[in-house]
């Protein structure tokens, strides 16, 4: 979206959101409070939708067509006093919050995780519609388990705690994005699923919630003051409007420890008229006029380097070879590189191990055995990702933290089919099983060369593109971008997209005897470790015949 100096409060799509909300006051609720969701439906939610809406593409086109009804199903709404057709009219506000989700949905398949502000605002428009279902279960007099007030307060919750905020929270990392800031949005996003499991099973969860927002909306209030904005009366409206959050958790902190230790009780209806306004005209009202003075425009990554084109089916293993190479060509690459120098000047080849390089060049000449460890908290998803590994034959890890040797060969692939420099196929197997299928190639970016890796998987496949680097004697791989605007990193190719995965991968490689490596290959999903595996590795005897 183009950066935008003109406060949005003058876009003639504002003004109509107003005046229905005007039109709405007038017609009156049963209720003053339930304008607190009706102002968000017909005015900030719209508002914000046309913030973060990129310019040109679908949803921006059909805009108009798609909120314009929404609103207006919402302000006729008390209009139609039980007469069967506010399920009609609340369907239409859920269809829509359904188009928003898909919206969502299409922005993150575009992208991956590759900017977690972004990813902040694809969660907001998918959290949309979960605010929309919990309004036509209220609207529907639905039995959610909960009383009609609980079902309502929900929908208010998703729309401005799991809507508004993620988005405020995007566009200030569109700006200022410091080191924290992934772990303070991610404990915002993930909140407001723990506070609805707290509300359902546990006073404790719910408790625990609060302390995690608490947690996540002072670092961003603390953000909001050392973000540099470029409009004052920007800065001053954004602060005050994370800064009003910042009194309102206490409300929410203090309301949750009554339940909690019973000595003491807020109610609901001061939690409305303290917490709710507070939120609505203070928390929403200032940040959407705040955000609508300068919109901060989005980064747009575009990877140029190449990827292999080749997927699997749903079973990988061996069979995909034929497809993808002569069989005749089989061994004929020895090693995973054809040399070593390609990676030069970031390897320094004269003091970098010779075994190292050796096994580079030569890896049939070797032999490995792994142990492989999963991280304890990881163990049940190896479980089940086993099952699923052991039919597709492909990154089919044992759950097992033996040590055990794996075989295999390195096939030559036809450029062609990969479309990459040299590609060339080192199948890894246990026990005669296919364990691995793994794409090698490189390629170079801006005088750097990285270190290009494909595994088909069932119509789509895993990219790694990892940087070598040499400490003293030693090499590393690594997925994790060392650099700015680094091609490094885990990707999903499916279809024509291609999206950065929350996946990061090291190898560390060195020698530890004459002839012998040991090497240490460490992952994480979401920053968080959960895979180990280590390797010996030792150099066949020359008259040792190959497995």
């Amino acid at each position: 979206m183009k950066e935008s100096s003109i406060p949005m409060i003058w876009n003639k799509h504002a003004l109509f959101s107003i005046v229905l909300f005007l039109i709405a006051v007038v017609l009156g609720q049963d209720s003053p409070y339930l304008l607190l969701l009706t102002v968000a439906q017909v005015v900030y939610v719209p508002l914000t939708l046309q913030m973060v809406a990129t310019e040109n593409d679908w949803f921006s086109r059909y805009y108009s067509y798609l909120s314009i009804p929404a609103s207006v199903s919402v302000i006729l709404l008390p209009m139609t006093d039980q007469s069967g057709f506010e399920v009609f009219l609340a369907a239409i506000y859920l269809i829509f919050t359904l188009i928003v989700a898909g919206y969502g949905i299409s922005r993150f398949l575009t992208r991956g995780f590759v900017r977690f502000e972004e990813f902040c605002i694809d969660v907001a428009l998918i959290n949309l519609h979960i605010g929309g279902m919990w309004f036509f279960a209220h609207i529907k007099n639905i039995n959610t388990g909960f009383s009609p007030i609980i079902t309502w307060l929900t929908a208010i919750h998703f729309h401005y705690a799991a809507f508004l905020l993620p988005i405020f929270i995007g566009l200030l990392g569109r700006i200022y994005k410091p080191p924290f800031y992934p772990l303070a949005a991610g404990i915002l996003l993930l909140s407001p699923f723990i506070l609805a499991i707290g509300i359902t099973f546990s006073v404790w969860i719910e408790w625990i919630s609060v302390v995690f927002y608490i947690m996540g909306i002072y670092a961003f209030f603390f953000y909001s003051l050392k973000t540099p904005f470029k409009h004052r009366l920007q800065k001053w409206l954004i602060v005050c409007s994370f800064g009003s959050l910042g009194i309102t958790i206490l409300f929410s902190f203090l309301y949750a420890l009554g339940r909690l230790s019973n000595k003491f009780s807020l109610s609901i209806d001061f939690m409305l008229r303290f917490h709710g306004v507070l939120n609505c005209v203070i928390f929403a009202l200032l940040g959407v006029i705040g955000w609508s003075v300068f919109v901060p425009s989005a980064k747009i990554e575009k990877w140029t380097f190449p990827i292999s084109k080749i997927r699997g089916n749903l079973t990988i293993g061996e069979k995909i070879l034929p497809k993808i190479t002569d069989r005749q060509a089989l061994d004929s690459y020895k090693g995973l590189v054809d040399k070593m120098e390609i990676y030069v000047p970031h390897l320094n080849l004269n003091t970098l191990s010779p075994t190292i390089r050796d096994f580079y060049e030569n890896t049939l000449d070797y032999r490995l055995y792994a142990k492989v460890k999963w991280k304890t908290w990881f163990i049940p998803f190896a479980v089940v990702y086993r099952l699923i590994s052991s039919f597709v034959q492909q990154i089919n890890l044992p759950l097992s933290s033996k040590s055990i040797e794996m075989t295999g060969d390195i096939v030559k692939i036809n450029e062609d089919f990969d479309g990459r420099s040299s590609p060339r196929a080192w199948v890894r197997k246990i026990n005669n099983k296919v364990t691995f299928v793994a794409l090698y190639s490189w390629h170079r970016t801006k005088k750097r060369t990285y270190m290009n890796i494909a595994l088909p998987l069932p119509f789509s496949s895993m990219i790694g593109i990892l940087e070598l680097n040499q400490i003293g004697h030693e090499l590393t791989l690594s997925s994790k971008k060392q650099q700015p605007n680094s091609d490094a990193g885990i990707y999903l190719a499916w279809n024509k997209r291609l999206l950065l995965l929350p996946i990061e991968e090291t190898f560390h490689v060195k020698e530890t005897g004459d002839g012998r490596l040991y090497a240490q290959h460490n992952m994480w999903i979401f920053s968080i470790p959960f895979l180990n595996i280590t390797y010996q590795i030792d150099r066949r005897n020359l008259e040792e015949p190959r497995k």
